[in-house]
């Protein structure tokens, strides 16, 4: 039988790296839950001929070109973690190691200046992380005009690519990127802006070198991703799919994973197809003639796969567990758009109680891949009876720029529609029972929850995880800013109004809301701030709405304490059993 504790108390394997030479694949290790305020972050070695050992304590694996050591940054401290024994601290920087490149003679890193003195802090305040290289026991500032956020090195050893935002901040960071090539001389090219939120750059073969970087398509600030070319521009134009990853290979030819519906493609960038997968596969990484991924589907857990095989066991009880069936459904929109989604059955014939699990962003999707997060999800509510509807509606991710940019100024119109077809089709073929119905979701998926209950009274219950209900605040206090208010439409600082954005809140209909729900928010949420919740609470408490307001002291946007990730899980299925 699957526990809380059994999902709480396994532990992820992500951000795998492979060796220069493709025998070993270096990753990070963390617990799902934990007791502590920071978590223990260890990196793991790995092959297709060993079982996986500890290497280190410490995160993002970078490998020494000789393949014989690993780099990894524990706290203030770069090491170097020798393969066969020992470790030496490479450098140490007081105000932390925000991220770095092994040279054949140095080690490029990015580093603020130094770390606040006290804990007073002066919004608005200028603090840039820059460049930096470590060569010959000295270290010294290659690049620190604006904020550097990432950097990749040309194959062969040559010029540094650098990404840099106008400030720290993701917003207004994100919206002022440019790109510059700096060689280890300390010369520096500029090469002007690049579009919003771009990142990941990589060095391409199109003659010369190029760089090449994923970023929004535009003009929205709500709009799919594509791939950029310092001098060809929007490479994916017209891609119905989304490419959501680059990757570095010496040829010159980086490799672009895809997002096609509920499955992922890998693409090199000029020769087209490498692999379609079914269900999903990340963190993609290189070396000699290997290839790493974190890989799920459907009935296995996230797992670190080296060409084709698993080489993690995250979760080895998984395979003891006789899962919910998971299947495709597909349909179409009210206007006749093909629509898609996941849907998760108990054992049993319906009809069922029915639970629409919507997912955030909006840009991210439901993929054909094992949902079992401490967050309402697939599997868990599916094993306590629940039949389950996981779509991907208008503004998700796996269809190109024209889906993703449809809730630009529009959320929860068509997107709402969208979900609401999905669910009647389920009614209408006998496996949800209409009396039996609810609605979940955590951050976007939350405001979704919160927006149906203020226009149907059609479900039993409703589930509102670190959700959306103003989106003119939310542009004024959230981290993302003006990437807020293009989903909610406008800002409260545009004038009196009436403004777009109230028309588009779920505050705004509070009045209508007949259906308990149950909010649950942590206390340090800064992409999504606890006001959000606190204005919901209020709003149905005004108005005489059966609720639960759950805090959760210290948790950000994502819970990372066992003690509160084992309530969610079980608070979820407490509400649900009570009302459906």
């Amino acid at each position: 039988m699957l526990t809380a504790s059994m999902i709480v108390d396994s532990w992820n394997a992500s951000n795998p790296r492979v060796s220069p030479d493709g025998r070993w694949v270096a990753y990070e290790r963390r617990p799902v839950g934990h007791s502590d305020q920071e978590p223990v972050s260890e990196v793991w070695l790995a092959s297709l001929e060993s079982t996986p050992r500890r290497l280190a304590v410490g995160s993002n694996p970078r490998w020494a070109s000789d393949s014989r050591s690993v780099f990894v940054v524990d706290g203030v401290e770069l090491r170097r973690i020798a393969l066969s024994g020992g470790e030496t601290v490479v450098v140490e920087w007081d105000a932390g190691i925000d991220d770095f490149l092994p040279l054949v003679d140095g080690i490029a890193f990015i580093a603020a200046d130094s770390p606040a003195t006290d804990d007073i802090e002066v919004r608005g305040e200028f603090r840039p992380s820059r460049l930096r290289l470590f060569r010959d026991g000295e270290i010294r500032v290659l690049y620190g005009d604006r904020h550097v956020s990432e950097i990749a090195q040309q194959p062969g050893g040559g010029p540094l690519a650098v990404l840099t935002w106008s400030r720290p901040e993701l917003y207004p960071g994100l919206l002022h990127p440019e790109l510059h090539v700096v060689e280890l001389s300390g010369e520096v090219r500029d090469l002007g802006p690049a579009a919003v939120e771009a990142h990941s750059p990589v060095w391409r073969r199109a003659g010369d070198w190029r760089i090449a970087y994923l970023g929004q398509t535009g003009p929205s600030l709500q709009s799919g991703t594509a791939v950029y070319d310092v001098v060809d521009g929007n490479l994916t134009l017209g891609l119905p799919a989304c490419p959501f990853e680059l990757v570095q290979t010496d040829d010159g030819d980086p490799l672009m994973v895809v997002a096609e519906g509920l499955d992922t493609a890998i693409h090199r960038l000029a020769a087209g197809l490498v692999s379609r997968h079914t269900g999903l596969v990340k963190e993609v990484s290189v070396g000699g003639d290997s290839l790493a991924a974190v890989v799920s589907t459907a009935y296995e857990p996230q797992d670190v796969h080296l060409n084709g095989v698993r080489v993690t066991d995250t979760r080895p009880w998984a395979r003891e567990i006789e899962w919910g069936t998971q299947s495709r459904l597909e349909y179409q929109a009210a206007d006749g758009l093909e629509l898609e989604g996941l849907l998760v059955l108990p054992p049993g014939s319906g009809p069922f109680p029915l639970v629409t699990v919507v997912h955030g962003g909006p840009y991210d999707r439901h993929s054909d891949h094992l949902g079992l997060h401490w967050v309402p999800s697939g599997q868990w509510l599916a094993l306590a009876g629940y039949a389950v509807f996981l779509p991907n509606p208008r503004g998700s991710q796996g269809r190109g720029h024209e889906f993703a940019t449809a809730v630009s100024g529009a959320v929860g119109q068509e997107e709402w529609t969208d979900i609401l077809t999905g669910i009647d089709l389920l009614v209408a073929d006998g496996v949800a029972d209409p009396r039996r119905l609810a609605i979940a979701g955590w951050s976007h998926g939350g405001f979704m929850a919160a927006w149906a209950v203020g226009h149907t009274d059609r479900f039993a219950a409703a589930i509102v995880g670190a959700g959306v209900t103003d989106w003119g605040m939310l542009a004024g206090s959230g981290e993302w800013g003006l990437f807020e208010a293009a989903l909610g439409g406008s800002t409260g600082w545009e004038g009196v109004g009436p403004h777009r954005h109230d028309e588009l809140s779920p505050i705004s209909f509070a009045s209508q809301v007949r259906t308990p729900v149950l909010i649950l928010h942590g206390a340090a949420d800064t992409n999504v701030p606890l006001s959000q919740a606190e204005y919901f609470h209020r709003a149905l408490d005004h108005h005489g709405v059966e609720h639960e307001f759950v805090v959760y002291p210290r948790e950000g946007h994502r819970f990372r304490e066992r003690r509160h990730q084992l309530d969610v899980l079980d608070r979820v299925r407490a509400w649900l059993d009570r009302r459906l």
